[in-house]
């Protein structure tokens, strides 16, 4: 009861899907390390940008008020990471692009409203005064 409060007051399933997308795009140059490191390699960017992907799927557990910006962030490093890993085979990049528009339409619901589900929500009046 407890993890469901907690999973509707984040980004949850864009969240993992970012993680995710992430360690599917630093799969790629972790397993051409040998030629990862040679001078004029972007197999370097792949490791850049499956890291940032990742630590930003990371971060949107622990700062939800930020979600719509680093969903901004995931969609476009996605994007570029098919420059230097091919961007996790593609699988990556698709995956990383819907974990950021996950994160980019998540919105903070009230905390009153956290445990419910869609089918069952009630409409109450706002009190005024």
């Amino acid at each position: 009861m407890v993890f469901r409060k907690w999973r509707h007051t984040r980004p949850f399933l864009g969240s993992i899907f970012t993680i995710i997308s992430g360690l599917m795009i630093l799969w790629v140059p972790m397993n051409l390390y040998l030629s990862t490191f040679l001078p004029g390699s972007v197999a370097v960017i792949g490791l850049l940008f499956g890291g940032l992907i990742t630590l930003i799927g990371i971060m949107s557990f622990f700062m939800p008020g930020a979600s719509k910006a680093l969903g901004i962030i995931v969609i476009f490093l996605s994007i570029l990471s098919v420059i230097g890993a091919l961007g996790g085979f593609l699988f990556g990049t698709i995956m990383g692009i819907i974990g950021g528009s996950l994160l980019t339409a998540w919105r903070i619901v009230p905390s009153e409203q956290a445990g419910r589900t869609g089918s069952n929500l009630e409409t109450r009046p706002v009190k005024t005064g």
